[in-house]
């Protein structure tokens, strides 16, 4: 039986450097060029914002194994989003919705400037390469004002392939976006 008497996991060396830098890389020039995505309103000061990346959704079906090791519970994949932050982006404080059951965010890089997510009121700084895997509808999260220059995270987003929101597979059911 899974325990579910838990709020969040911190998953150290999600991506290898190899990975890492390849993802870094990618995200830098997609935000670079970015011509599509500052106009949507998941936008937050700017900064560039794509959900279900072709790249992003093959690393949310990769990567699902070492997040059903942590939270001993058979995941259903729902969706990928990444977001280059830029100076002064904010997380507001929220819930996710509910195909965000189990959500994990991950650093792929920054400018250095530490930049904690903040889960029922814990902050927690992840190294690039490193994640968090929490219940993002049940715990609030949110981040401060960012006072670098750039910082990258992959949001990789399931539901308990077994639980009440198993019908949010592959976000279908899918309510408005955030």
């Amino acid at each position: 039986m899974a325990d579910l008497n838990w709020k969040y996991k911190i998953v150290p060396k999600i991506f290898n450097s190899k990975e890492l830098n390849i993802l870094n890389d990618y995200c830098k020039s997609r935000h670079f060029y970015n011509q599509t995505s500052f106009d949507t309103d998941q936008n937050n000061n700017g900064d560039s914002c794509f959900y279900r990346d072709p790249l992003m959704d093959a690393y949310l079906k990769h990567k699902k194994k070492i997040f059903e090791k942590h939270v001993d519970l058979t995941l259903n994949e729902t969706y990928s989003f990444w977001r280059c932050y830029t100076y002064n982006a904010e997380l507001e404080k929220h819930k996710d919705r509910n195909a965000c059951e189990i959500s994990s965010t991950i650093t792929i890089g920054s400018d250095g400037v530490e930049w904690p997510i903040y889960i029922d009121g814990v902050p927690i700084n992840l190294k690039p390469g490193d994640g968090v895997i929490y219940k993002g509808t049940e715990y609030e999260h949110w981040r401060k004002p960012y006072t670098g220059d750039y910082h990258i995270q992959l949001f990789l987003h399931y539901v308990n392939a077994n639980g009440p929101l198993a019908k949010h597979k592959n976000d279908e059911h899918n309510e408005k976006l955030r």
